[in-house]
């Protein structure tokens, strides 16, 4: 293969492994699925490929769309029993962020529920909210016909909507102060205030520390004030598991605040938040050792900040 079709390949690697992410919830599957998709551009007569772009992205959907049905086929997950991988604000693999739609389509709550849809609907709601294809081009894509792919598209949105309330946007500064006193009042022991600092329709997601089978989801904000101090209180076991006492810096992750557990330089663990009208409205938090691996290497990489709170 000529430096041309390469340098035509790696023009548009970013993009594509941005779908590939918000498709499959995992950097290095999506890595995985942008390289199969490069060794069947290295393979195929591209003197036949009028619009490469185009034929990339119809590759890589379907790579992807394989991937999620082999292992749904092969029982290694159900819709809906895992957590998206996180990443930190900048990585490429986070993809266009010039719209709304955009943005919150990456978010971590977005992610989540895309995880319970049908590998199609993800597709076509992916394709759609995020990369703006019409629906003649998405139906071109998934070999459907244009009506199922705006019936799809309509169907994803609607489940989304059913899960969540309407997205939010906060300005930075507003939500990093808001996330700040939530971890003192995590930190306290007193869950009279971290109450008063949720909605009073919270949710919560999380992988139970990394062990749980399938996710554990709680609502009320007495119920999530009580897991999140039950969180922050240090036991000897959790010292064992974590391998340390953490310190909790405060980030920048998928688009939101995000609360990282750091012991020895490493992060242990990461709860992402959603606010509403000033309030904490949903908590997503990730502990799998196999869900921090890209966060693990972007935080080798850069400088982080004094830690919020340096004592558990």
């Amino acid at each position: 293969m000529d430096s041309a079709a390469i340098d035509r390949f790696e023009a548009g690697r970013a993009r594509l492994a941005s779908l590939a992410y918000r498709l499959l919830g995992s950097a290095a599957d999506a890595e995985d699925a942008v390289q199969d998709a490069f060794l069947r551009w290295q393979a195929a007569d591209r003197e036949r490929i009028e619009v490469p772009e185009a034929w990339l992205t119809k590759i890589v959907t379907n790579l992807c769309l394989d991937r999620l049905r082999s292992a749904q086929a092969r029982h290694e997950r159900a819709a809906g029993d895992r957590l998206p991988e996180p990443l930190f604000e900048g990585d490429p693999m986070l993809g266009p962020a010039a719209t709304f739609e955009q943005r919150e389509s990456v978010s971590l709550a977005v992610l989540t529920l895309m995880e319970r849809l049908a590998p199609v609907e993800r597709a076509a709601y992916v394709l759609r909210e995020a990369f703006t294809y019409p629906h003649a081009e998405i139906a071109g894509i998934l070999g459907i016909s244009e009506s199922a792919s705006q019936q799809h598209v309509h169907r994803a949105r609607r489940r989304i909507a059913a899960e969540r309330r309407a997205g939010e946007e906060v300005d930075r500064a507003t939500a990093r102060r808001v996330v700040e006193e939530f971890l003192a009042a995590a930190a306290s022991g007193r869950t009279e205030r971290l109450v008063a600092m949720l909605t009073a329709d919270v949710t919560m997601v999380s992988d139970g520390a990394g062990l749980a089978k399938r996710l554990l989801r709680y609502r009320t904000p007495e119920r999530v004030a009580t897991i999140v101090r039950a969180g922050f209180k240090p036991t000897p076991a959790k010292l064992r598991l974590a391998g340390g006492a953490p310190s909790f810096h405060i980030a920048l992750v998928n688009g939101s605040q995000a609360v990282l557990a750091v012991v020895d330089d490493r992060v242990v663990g990461a709860v992402a938040f959603e606010l509403s009208d000033g309030k904490v409205a949903s908590l997503c938090g990730i502990a799998a050792e196999d869900r921090l691996t890209r966060l693990n290497e972007a935080w080798q990489q850069h400088q982080p900040n004094a830690p919020a709170i340096t004592a558990w």
